[in-house]
């Protein structure tokens, strides 16, 4: 009976001795690490929502072109709502490649291939500077989405689709900032 006891005595004691150095010394480590793992994953569902953000706008502003001046189609209201529009989406893409310049350090940082990392600093670099530029509207939504479609495949595909469009994708980016190096930044 002693020796149950005893083992019983023991065994309460370690259990509460590693009790208090789980809950001391692991699980505050496990709760900060949780919150920068968190705080990676929120980073990366908003770049990939940015990135699809880009691909809309850039669509609705190529359905939605601006009428010509003598289109009797077109009413004066009208032609200043699509304005009033267009500029609102312009704005939101502003915003976007501000968010995707800004937060580079987070969401790209997250992944474990330095070429992956780069990849995600080069759009979210060029993406800015073309929506900063003084290139012609068609013009930049023509780069904005020849940019955006392989890093938004290669990011957010499918691994197959990945897999088949890894160098197509990397040859198109780089063929766009070539092009975008090369064009002169004024219309």
């Amino acid at each position: 009976m002693p020796n149950t006891l005893w083992t019983l005595l023991v065994a309460a004691v370690a259990a509460v001795v590693a009790a208090l150095a789980v809950g001391l010394v692991v699980t505050p480590r496990m709760e900060a690490r949780k919150k920068r793992v968190g705080d990676v994953h929120t980073a990366r569902d908003t770049f990939g929502a940015t990135m699809l953000r880009i691909l809309s706008i850039c669509s609705l502003l190529k359905k939605f072109e601006r009428p010509p001046a003598d289109d009797p189609d077109w009413t004066p209201v009208m032609r200043e709502r699509l304005t009033g529009e267009r500029n609102r989406w312009w704005q939101q893409l502003d915003e976007a490649t501000v968010w995707l310049l800004d937060n580079a350090a987070t969401y790209a940082g997250s992944w474990p291939n330095a070429r992956i990392i780069q990849f995600a600093i080069d759009y979210a670099t060029h993406v800015r500077l073309v929506v900063l530029s003084e290139r012609e509207e068609a013009t930049k939504v023509e780069l904005l989405l020849a940019l955006t479609v392989p890093v938004q495949r290669q990011f957010f595909g499918w691994p197959w689709s990945r897999a088949r469009h890894h160098f197509a994708d990397h040859r198109a980016f780089d063929e766009t900032v070539a092009r975008i190096s090369g064009e002169p930044s004024t219309s």
